[in-house]
């Protein structure tokens, strides 16, 4: 069993690592394998709507990157899925975008392939926007037809600059009992 997490922050060891290392952690002491990915210093584009996926299934054809189909092949190893995100502008980032648009796609033109993986949202947010990018993220699980797994709140931690998110021992919380949660379902399903 594996969950692989996206990090779609721009910093590679800010508050998002930290909610999602927070998870991870959980998850490897209930026997899990797991994956952080981070997006940071990655130029990802998003859809070009050329719809080759649905001609040739399974892949992306853009030719700016291969990282978007190793990406869908991890997701597509995996029984779990984290996708986070801090807030900007009141949304998902750039590159986390980019990343939902192109496996999205990729997975619907090749038969729903990601449909009933787990899947679970994580926003670091500083203060507002928190459930819009929430949101989202949840959006892409449910449009794949993943099962989407919560916590005690809604799965967001608060914090600005890098490590403030320490400081939230309720998004801390949220996200051990998402950890336990996520175990709990993929060991129910693939156990």
């Amino acid at each position: 069993m594996k969950v692989i997490a996206f990090n779609g922050s721009a910093r590679k060891d800010g508050n998002t690592s930290i909610l999602v290392n927070t998870v991870l952690n959980v998850l490897q002491n209930e026997g899990i394998e797991t994956e952080h990915v981070s997006l940071a210093g990655r130029q990802i584009s998003g859809c070009i709507a050329c719809y080759r996926c649905f001609r040739e299934p399974g892949r992306c054809h853009q030719k700016d990157d291969g990282f978007i189909n190793e990406a869908i092949q991890k997701i597509s190893r995996s029984q779990g899925v984290i996708l986070a995100s801090p807030v900007y502008f009141a949304d998902v980032t750039a590159n986390m975008k980019a990343l939902m648009e192109r496996t999205g796609m990729v997975a619907r033109a090749a038969g729903d392939m990601f449909r009933r993986k787990v899947g679970a949202a994580v926003v670091a947010v500083r203060r507002g926007g928190a459930v819009h990018t929430f949101d989202s993220l949840n959006h892409y699980f449910l449009i794949a037809q993943m099962i989407v797994v919560g916590s005690i709140y809604w799965n967001l931690g608060r914090g600005l600059e890098p490590g403030d998110v320490n400081n939230d021992e309720e998004g801390l919380r949220t996200m051990r009992i998402l950890g336990e949660n996520m175990a709990w379902v993929i060991k129910k399903l693939h156990g």
